[in-house]
This record gives structure tokens, C-alpha cells and sequence, in this order.
């Protein structure tokens, strides 16, 4: 049972088609490609019936906490997947992942079974829990190209591009589909790393005008949804 934990910064930036080229010709003497190159990542979002947790994610609260399960491409039952446990405290993201078949994290999600023991395990058991009855939310698939530093270490940049979010046919073994999240010509940049930006990146951005933004794909999504739910005079329960 493969298992990872992640304790990083991550800093997103909108940009576009045009200025992720400009950069990534720019990252090429410090940063590698990863090693699949641009990959298809889906992520099936856990909620509570009236959505407690997105909802408290965006009042920007200084701990919040979400749960997904993540697949790197279309998905089968006996495929390995990561049951995402992920923690933000004061701008400091903590991650916990297992990796298992999708038939068995989605029969443990659904209380139907049990996985192996493990300190990672008993955390993402408390949080399902805690916020009892959780059930999938929303799927957002995506693609994905990502960068590691060539002296190693920690940092890392992603582009993520293509993103699509939907509220039903809520599996990972489905086909990718639904709507698109953001223009055609928009590129979702995400900066992981342990401490500071290096120099020679800050610098590019800056000269570029490319500063942060906070910028939650699930929680955009979210949005849109309410936004329509009011606008056809439908209420949700808060």
C-alpha cells in the first residue's frame, strides 16, 4: 500500500497559453519534465449533503480541510488510485495520500469495507467520521504537465489546462467529460515548493506582471452552481 505525505507551499497563477510558453522556454535550464509528461488527473471531491466543506473553504478560514480521490487517467475498479487527505493551515498545505484500488477506497468511502491500518488510514477514517454522512460531490478532470527542479529537492511547477467539472456521473471509471472551468486560453500555474520562489522565477514573473491568486478548482466550480441555483431561484441550505 503505497503511501505519501506532502507538507509544502503551493502558489497558483493564472496565466495564459502565450505566457506558459514564454515560461516554461524560460524553466528549461533549471527544471525537468516529469517523467509521464502531460497527463489526464481526475479528482472526485467528498462532501457533506449541504456541502459544509467547500462552503467553509471559501470563507478563507485560517484551517480547512477536503477529501478526494485522485486517478491518473480513466480509472478501473481494480486500478490504484490515492485517497487525498489535504490540510491548509496559514498558507502551509499538508497532504496525506494511500494508494489502493478504486473498488476498495470507494467500498471504504461508502463504509462498506475496511483498508490496512496505518497512521494515514486512521486520519482519513476520523475525518469521514467527523463529517458524517460524506458522499462524492463533484469530478474535475484536467490536464496536467509538471516541472521538478534538476538539483532536486522539493520545488515543483504544474500546468494544469483543459479542466472539466461535472455533479453527476460521479466515478473515475467514467469517461472524461462535463464543462470547461475556465477560457480555452487559460492555464491554471501552481508553485510547490518548501520555502521561498527561487530568484531567477520571481524574477520572470515579475516582469511579466504575473502575480498570485487564490484559486480553488472545486471551489469555483461550486460557485458556478450556486450562482445558477440562485439566479433559477433555487435555495441550498446554509
Amino acid at each position: 500500500m503505497a503511501q505519501h505525505i506532502f507538507e509544502r507551499y503551493e502558489i497558483k497563477f493564472l496565466i495564459t497559453r502565450a505566457q506558459k510558453a514564454r515560461i516554461t522556454a524560460a524553466m528549461a535550464q533549471y527544471m525537468r519534465p516529469d517523467a509521464y509528461g502531460k497527463s489526464r488527473i481526475n479528482s472526485l471531491y467528498f462532501d457533506t449533503p449541504d456541502h459544509r466543506l467547500i462552503r467553509r473553504s471559501l470563507e478563507k478560514p485560517i484551517y480547512k480541510e477536503k477529501l478526494r480521490v485522485r486517478s491518473y487517467g480513466t480509472a478501473t475498479p481494480d486500478s490504484t488510485v490515492f485517497v487525498e487527505l489535504k490540510k491548509k493551515y496559514r498558507s502551509v498545505v499538508y497532504k496525506r495520500r494511500i494508494g489502493l484500488p478504486e473498488a476498495q477506497v470507494m467500498a471504504f468511502l461508502g463504509g462498506r469495507e475496511t483498508i490496512p491500518d496505518s497512521q494515514i488510514a486512521r486520519e482519513i477514517a476520523y475525518f469521514t467520521q467527523y463529517y458524517a454522512p460524506i458522499q462524492p460531490s463533484m469530478l474535475l478532470s484536467y490536464e496536467r504537465e509538471a516541472f521538478y527542479g534538476r538539483e532536486g529537492g522539493a520545488f515543483r511547477v504544474t500546468f494544469d489546462e483543459a479542466i472539466y467539472w461535472r455533479e453527476n456521473d460521479l466515478s473515475l471509471c467514467s469517461p472524461v467529460g462535463g464543462e470547461m472551468l475556465l477560457d480555452e486560453d487559460a492555464v491554471l500555474m501552481e508553485v510547490k515548493c518548501a520555502g521561498a520562489i527561487p530568484l531567477w522565477l520571481m524574477s520572470l514573473l515579475s516582469e511579466m506582471q504575473i502575480y498570485k491568486t487564490p484559486f480553488s478548482k472545486y471551489g469555483t466550480a461550486y460557485r458556478i452552481t450556486q450562482q445558477r441555483r440562485t439566479q433559477g431561484g433555487i435555495s441550498y441550505v446554509e
